[in-house]
């Protein structure tokens, strides 16, 4: 399934993205994928549209953002560091996310601000310690990309 995240006038609700002779268009919302209540879901009204007539907000809403730094050895390697032996994780705040085509607001105070696309996985249900056993993809809700956006230089300030 395809869906989105869009703005109506109930506030963010999620809606799936269907083919309609060669133009995706939103058709009908669905519920909720955050734990939690379903009291935000508003079902009734909507009227389907076609998706460039929506505003369209980031795909999901994410509780934490978990990164993974240095996982690849060329990247590494350009900003002079070594592939770390274990995974390098780090916290990016939700609120950092943005809608498709909403400006990213760069620091007056950083000369160098970087940029990266990369996958982004949705974790779709609470998961810890996950066997040898069992399947990471059951926890996987879907990925979408993501454009991580860094200020460089404040960056290697921090340590």
């Amino acid at each position: 399934m395809k869906y989105c995240r869009l703005q109506t006038r109930h506030g963010a609700q999620y809606a799936e993205v269907v083919d309609r002779d060669g133009r995706p268009w939103v058709e009908r919302l669905i519920p909720p994928f955050e734990e939690g209540p379903l009291s935000d879901f508003v079902e009734g009204s909507f009227v389907p549209l076609p998706l460039d007539k929506a505003q369209v907000l980031a795909p999901v809403a994410p509780s934490k953002i978990v990164c993974v730094g240095r996982n690849y050895r060329e990247h590494a390697a350009e900003l002079g560091n070594e592939v770390p032996a274990e995974p390098l994780l780090f916290l990016k705040a939700p609120s950092s996310l943005i809608s498709p085509g909403e400006a990213i607001r760069i620091p007056e105070l950083s000369k160098r601000v970087d940029f990266e696309g990369e996958i982004a996985i949705v974790i779709g249900e609470r998961c810890s310690k996950i066997g040898p056993e069992e399947d990471p993809r059951d926890y996987i809700r879907g990925y979408t990309i993501a454009n991580d956006v860094i200020v460089r230089d404040l960056q290697k300030k921090d340590g």
